[in-house]
């Protein structure tokens, strides 16, 4: 009979050898190690010269404090000190107004009311945003929030320009305090309105025929109230945001201008002072590392006895549109492109203004 066919066995594995232990490097475990070839971490062991950076961290710092604190005794240090103290002190409360005028306008104005207020056509726009300045007191670190605002509400960015030149500079309380630190002058108060307002409306209308805003960044996004949120939360978020991102850049511009006045002497003021083109070219300049809040330049330029009134007028009106700390400001809300652009033309064009009116009323 035939033998049934008895079915393929499968094939077995051939017995592989079991694999050896190893440690973290790929070496094979020692045979003294802990059972099933566990890896141990070696841990790494002191330094031989940890006593000598025990002794570096004990007394570094405390000679870093000691003579930090005869240093800081110096007249020169607590020059800088204190006019660095008080040029951010001096902008804070504006700095502050400005803020909560920015996140009001975002959370509580609808965007309706600007487009009934400004005309349609953005060239009539601009000299109407820089009329507005006059009404508004304001320094120019509270401008430059409510100019942002102004843009991220659907206003053209030539006419809320135009405010961020006018407003710190034309203002009721900067008008009065020309007329105290010039008495028996108004045409130095009238020269510093002509002026102030011819240079932010030709800001406005040269930005609507040059600029970009690819320069913006980050570029202007449209805010205001958002449905179903609540207006204080939203006012509350917008002037925290702003505050804080504002408030860095003016400590920055502050200690530049405290840099400045402690590292430029009398003498070069004096000699600059006989010429009357370089007088006004150089209070131009000063104006901008001062950074002397608008509310009190005008005491500043009536210091200036050895200068004529056209280069004291070009430092209250370059003053409050280009300094240190608004260019940081400017630069930490809309860019470092649109900063160095705008105040460059705006310097330019502010002393052209001030030299022209000045000229012809003073």
């Amino acid at each position: 009979m035939e033998q049934p066919e008895q079915p393929e066995q499968p094939e077995q594995p051939e017995p592989t050898a079991p694999r050896e232990p190893r440690g973290r490097t790929g070496r094979p475990a020692s045979p003294g190690g802990p059972k099933g070839g566990a890896v141990v971490a070696s841990g790494r062991g002191w330094p031989r010269s940890w006593p000598l950076l025990l002794l570096a961290a004990a007394v570094v710092p405390g000679a870093l404090l000691v003579a930090a604190d005869r240093w800081a005794d110096a007249p020169a240090v607590q020059a800088w000190r204190t006019v660095c103290l008080a040029v951010t002190v001096q902008a804070l409360p504006f700095l502050l107004l400005g803020t909560a005028l920015s996140g009001a306008i975002d959370a509580f104005v609808p965007a309706r009311v600007f487009q009934r207020l400004l005309p349609k056509r953005p060239a009539l726009a601009v000299p109407v945003a820089g009329a507005a300045g006059v009404v508004l007191p304001g320094c120019e670190c509270a401008s430059v929030p409510v100019a942002s605002s102004l843009i991220g509400r659907g206003v053209t960015p030539a006419a809320a320009f135009a405010f961020l030149l006018s407003a710190p500079a034309v203002n009721p309380i900067v008008l009065t305090a020309t007329a105290v630190a010039f008495p028996g002058s108004p045409e130095m108060v009238l020269a510093r309105l002509l002026a102030s307002l011819v240079t932010a409306v030709a800001m406005g209308w040269l930005w609507l025929a040059l600029g970009r805003t690819e320069w913006l960044k980050p570029a202007p996004r449209h805010t205001g109230h958002h449905p179903g949120h609540s207006r204080w939360h939203e006012f509350r978020r917008g002037f925290q945001h702003d505050f804080l991102h504002a408030g860095g850049f003016l400590v920055v511009g502050a200690m530049a201008a405290a840099t400045f006045n402690v590292a430029v002497p009398r003498s070069v003021l004096d000699a600059f002072a006989g010429s009357p083109w370089l007088s006004v070219l150089f209070l131009a300049a000063l104006a901008v590392l001062l950074a002397v809040c608008s509310e009190a330049d005008a005491f500043v330029a009536a210091s200036l006895t050895g200068f004529s009134p056209v280069a004291r007028l070009t430092f209250m009106v370059v003053g409050p549109m280009v300094d240190v700390k608004l260019i940081a400001l400017q630069a930490g809300t809309f860019g470092r492109a649109f900063a160095i652009r705008f105040s460059a033309a705006t310097t330019v064009v502010a002393i052209l203004s001030s030299a022209l009116i000045g000229a012809v009323l003073l």
